[in-house]
């Protein structure tokens, strides 16, 4: 028993260290500025919302006037600035081909 809890101490860092996460955080200024970190992709992006894909899951970001004025891929920072009403958070979407896979089974 204990081999094996040994033994899966020993693969879960390893299984870590396999993919680089970068640190997720957010700032909001007066809720004219948002900075982002830890992005992974932009989704879409408009005067009234902006997707962005994060370490932590999906980000909505809903406002008036929203414009991504930075944006570095490298280091996943994002600042967007507008008036932000609402930030909301989801589980990133399965592909639809799974979806239809096992609705034909």
């Amino acid at each position: 028993m204990n081999a094996i809890m040994q033994e899966k101490r020993l693969t879960q860092p390893q299984q870590a260290a396999a993919v680089p996460k970068l640190p997720h955080n957010l700032t909001l200024e007066s809720r004219s500025t948002l900075t982002a970190t830890g992005v992974v992709r932009v989704i879409s992006c408009d005067e009234q919302t902006a997707a962005l894909e994060t370490q932590q899951g999906n980000l909505l970001i809903g406002g008036q006037g929203l414009q991504v004025s930075e944006l570095s891929m490298e280091s996943g920072a994002v600042k967007i600035f507008g008036q932000i009403e609402y930030l909301q958070y989801s589980q990133p979407s399965q592909s639809a081909g799974g979806f239809f896979r096992r609705l034909v089974r």
